[in-house]
């Protein structure tokens, strides 16, 4: 049996994919949510092998909450966004279902992911869709983390300071510190240039909190935060601080 939930903040859009998957005797359902928050856990506590997914639902998005997944199940997301977005999913070969849809369609994406599931396929396609996510979106205004079993969304300006860590990044914030499975370049690609500045290579800082430039020595700085922190600046990191706090 192919085990599956459903992640839809919609009832009737929930009902449908039940009435459908009714065809289906191969098929399980284990259980249906209604947001990112209690999918994310269904998905860490039921393990599915089959996930249909929602993408705009409120509190956590789709895609925060895939953010969040350490094992990525077989997914087919619904969405209601317009052709020109949906080619996100086609050049990444990712299954889609377009509001609103026919049986014939729900049965195409279906069967093409009980194919991918019989191969034992790993989801590639769903991690070449995210980094096409994060490289297109525009600017952020939070980021979602896991810290133990619980989600935190972290405001933007709640965030002092970010450091690269390989393909994590430490994100330093009034709330304390958390561990995310992201890139340093996929941040500075998303967050506001206006509001961060790397300064270092291994620094991204929020300039509101930067109280003072202190001289480290010759010609070297370390920016002093608000938290009482100080951080090295680079070259590169003092003309671009020079740039945006026009000193």
């Amino acid at each position: 049996m192919v085990k599956t939930i459903i992640i839809e903040d919609e009832n009737p859009a929930r009902d449908l994919i039940k009435h459908y998957l009714l065809t289906y005797k191969e098929i399980e359902l284990l259980g249906e949510f209604a947001d990112g928050f209690t999918g994310l856990k269904a998905i860490q506590d039921l393990k599915p092998d089959l996930v249909f997914l929602d993408i705009q639902m409120p509190k956590l998005t789709g895609f925060e909450m895939l953010e969040l997944l350490d094992e990525m199940p077989t997914l087919i997301f619904t969405t209601a966004y317009d052709q020109f977005a949906i080619k996100a999913f086609e050049l990444n070969a990712v299954d889609y279902l377009l509001k609103p849809y026919s049986k014939e369609r729900f049965d195409m994406a279906v069967n093409k992911a009980l194919e991918r599931i019989a191969r034992g396929t790993p989801a590639q396609q769903v991690k070449k869709l995210m980094d096409h996510v994060t490289e297109t979106r525009d600017s952020l205004d939070r980021v979602v983390v896991k810290t133990g079993n619980k989600i935190k969304v972290l405001p933007i300006e709640s965030i002092f300071y970010i450091e690269s860590q390989d393909d994590y990044v430490m994100i330093y914030t009034n709330q304390g510190k958390f561990l995310k499975q992201q890139t340093m370049k996929s941040f500075e690609q998303q967050l506001d240039p206006s509001l961060f500045a790397r300064i270092h290579r291994s620094y991204l800082v929020n300039i509101e909190t930067i109280t003072q430039l202190e001289l480290y020595e010759k010609n070297s700085y370390v920016a002093v935060l608000s938290n009482g922190v100080k951080l090295k600046v680079s070259d590169s990191g003092y003309k671009a601080l020079k740039s945006l706090m026009r000193f």
